[in-house]
């Protein structure tokens, strides 16, 4: 049996990791609108927010938390694949708390974690096999992600070699996950498929919910001599998605998407002002979607259903 002291000292380590990588987040999304406040005049980027069609607005929001719904149910075909049986509605509860976990507790225990912990204390789910179940998850997105990004780089980009890669990245993705689930994790390979298309679906509207976005600044673009549905902006945004996955800043992947967006817009010779705006609301999106999951955290989203 492991001693007491031993337990303490593993707790306080445990703990000061957390906060050094809490610190780290910090630091990394300081540094990345440090960045962006010497490239662009905030005042004026709010200026244009007030331009908005707020209707647009609530349009995107739908549409992001309608992409959330459907990433819950991708989720649940692979539960259901190692025998973790949860109704639709109990896992979009858990998911939704997930979601705020993640983004407004990025210090303390993240969604996914949260979701290996309690299937494991309440349907004595093992660890091994539900954090296997939630990687790949996430995985079944980025793949779907890659694919849209690498058809809007064929769109965007001139250069004929990137689009060679972007595509040939994508399939070879696609292949290599296939054969490591083939081989490897075969308890998921009955859900390989369907997650993969539920994650199209997922990435679908999440595009959506960002041309609901550009349509809303529309007089923005209108000012500026632009048109809102430029394919360049839904490339920067599927970049910057990729790159928030990486678990370097707040939740959400606040500062990081905003430092791509403005890096993707001088690029692409586009506004970086209008591409700050548009990554925040995006981050707003997610925001108002996520925050309704603070209601598990004082109802227990896996007692038995009441609908």
């Amino acid at each position: 049996m492991q001693p007491e002291a031993d337990i303490v000292v593993e707790k306080q380590e445990s703990a000061g990791k957390k906060l050094i990588k809490l610190l780290f987040k910090i630091l990394i999304t300081a540094l990345c609108f440090w960045y962006i406040s010497t490239k662009i005049d905030f005042s004026k980027a709010f200026d244009a927010l007030w331009k908005a069609n707020w209707w647009l607005l609530l349009l995107a929001v739908l549409s992001f938390m309608f992409s959330k719904l459907l990433a819950a149910f991708r989720l649940n075909i692979n539960f259901r694949n190692i025998n973790v049986k949860l109704t639709e509605w109990k896992n979009i509860k858990l998911y939704w708390l997930g979601m705020f976990y993640n983004l407004f507790l990025p210090g303390s225990i993240s969604g996914d974690a949260y979701k290996v912990i309690i299937l494991n204390r309440k349907h004595n789910a093992p660890y091994k096999k539900t954090s296997i179940a939630v990687l790949l998850d996430r995985f079944s997105g980025l793949l779907a992600l890659g694919v849209i990004m690498a058809v809007y780089g064929a769109i965007v980009l001139d250069i004929w070699w990137w689009d060679v890669i972007l595509i040939a990245g994508a399939i070879l993705a696609i292949a290599a996950l296939y054969i490591v689930v083939r081989f490897i994790f075969k308890d998921f390979l009955p859900g390989f498929w369907p997650t993969f298309l539920w994650g199209m679906a997922v990435q679908v509207f999440q595009v959506v919910c960002l041309y609901c976005i550009l349509f809303s600044l529309k007089d923005v673009f209108a000012a500026l001599g632009m048109a809102p549905h430029q394919p360049e902006w839904i490339f920067i945004f599927l970049v910057a998605s990729v790159v928030s996955v990486a678990p370097i800043s707040l939740g959400g992947g606040l500062g990081t998407r905003e430092f791509i967006f403005v890096q993707g817009a001088t690029f692409f010779h586009l506004d970086a002002h209008v591409a700050v705006i548009i990554s925040l609301l995006f981050y707003l999106s997610n925001l108002l979607s996520s925050i309704w999951g603070a209601y598990f955290i004082f109802h227990d989203p896996l007692k038995e259903d009441s609908i």
